[in-house]
């Protein structure tokens, strides 16, 4: 007997998808593993379910279903009676592939440094495609100054005249999560830079939100403030490596070890030696690997690269943006040179918020301001 999957794939357009939404659902205090979901159906009938506000699963129509059943507490048996009566199918396949789902979703609930955007292996929906209510994720560029190492000359300063406050930032991550948007990246510039980031971190984990952070990593040398940071909720980090910085090197080691989903970022100029390096990486115990070149000439060596990477066991990270800086340019396996590429997913799966609130498609598109996300209405930047 085929798997239901595929016999409810083939009645999808004839049957209407659940009501567009926000659900969520957290255990009572008693019990004994606790956790909390939130599903974002949209009217397609695609969704994003959110475990502990740590992972983003990306759900198709069905496997939105079950995630709405098992928000709802809804008895399994009852499940597969309405699914079972709805796609006209075995009741026993449907019981079976309910509690299937049910055991993938506790397992990822169990599972340490998990992947921050995840996919279940039954029939993967690609996320950028067909209409969706709100972005993915909100890249949200604290500062445009830089860390050392990096000439500030190369930052896009000219663009804002002041950075926002710690409660205007709060109210932007308040207006994120209000319209939809589950993933927040805190990013720059430099981060790290900001004294509140702690406080604006602990907000975004108080309301509900997947957050990240994107930074050269040197701050994570001093251990009260890696600690606070994961006391703050930081779900995953990305650290910009230059190869030759030890102190880089000494901070990857402090941070690794902990239950914290790192991805290093290397740019490849063709003069590095990085196999080297990724191989270290992944001895040191790094969750995954982003590469980028600004040399288009070096695109099949890069790929090279993704291969050998992939052999020591790092995944590819390929859609997270890297800090405007000199030393790590903006080419991030798109197709083309330079920032006047826009990546797939731009403006759809992702926005990005500069230091001043104004809105763009993402990193670099300087010449697309959406309006401001600080001071605009939601429907008129996301009309954009």
């Amino acid at each position: 007997m085929p798997n239901i999957i595929q016999t409810i794939k083939e009645l999808f357009s004839k049957k209407e998808p659940l009501p567009s939404g926000v659900y969520s659902y957290q255990t009572p205090p008693d019990a004994e593993e606790q956790y909390r979901l939130h599903l974002r159906i949209e009217p397609d009938g695609r969704g994003l379910l959110v475990i502990n506000a740590s992972t983003v699963l990306h759900l198709n129509q069905t496997a939105v279903e079950y995630a709405y059943h098992m928000i709802k507490e809804t008895d399994p048996n009852q499940v597969a009676e309405e699914i079972s009566n709805r796609y006209q199918v075995d009741h026993e396949a449907a019981r079976k592939d309910f509690d299937e789902f049910y055991e993938k979703v506790i397992t990822l609930i169990k599972t340490p440094d998990l992947d921050p955007v995840t996919y279940l292996d039954i029939e993967r929906q690609q996320p950028y495609s067909g209409h969706i209510s709100a972005p993915y994720r909100l890249d949200c560029a604290l500062t445009y100054r830089v860390g050392q190492g990096s000439l500030q000359e190369d930052a896009p300063v000219d663009r804002v005249d002041r950075e926002l406050s710690t409660e205007e930032w709060v109210a932007i991550l308040r207006k994120a999560y209000n319209v939809g948007i589950p993933h927040v990246l805190l990013t720059g510039g430099e981060p790290t830079l900001r004294e509140d980031l702690p406080k604006i971190l602990a907000y975004a984990e108080d309301v509900g939100l997947v957050t990240g952070l994107l930074t050269d990593g040197l701050k994570f040398q001093e251990d009260d403030f890696l600690n606070d940071m994961l006391v703050k909720g930081l779900d995953h980090l990305m650290i910009i490596l230059d190869p030759n910085n030890q102190e880089q090197w000494q901070a990857l080691g402090k941070v690794l070890p902990e239950d914290l989903f790192t991805t290093v970022h290397l740019t490849y100029t063709g003069e590095e030696n990085l196999q080297t390096h990724i191989k270290r990486l992944a001895e040191m115990g790094a969750n995954a690997l982003s590469l980028s070149t600004p040399n288009e000439d070096l695109e099949e060596k890069l790929r090279d690269l993704r291969n050998f990477a992939a052999m020591q066991g790092l995944e590819l990270v390929w859609d997270i943006p890297v800090p405007y800086s000199r030393n790590n340019p903006v080419a991030l396996e798109l197709e083309g040179e330079g920032y006047d590429e826009s990546p797939e997913g731009a403006g759809k799966a992702w926005l990005y918020v500069e230091p001043d609130g104004d809105v763009l498609p993402a990193q670099g598109l300087y010449d697309q301001v959406m309006g401001n996300m600080l001071s605009d209405p939601w429907e008129e930047i996301w009309k954009h």
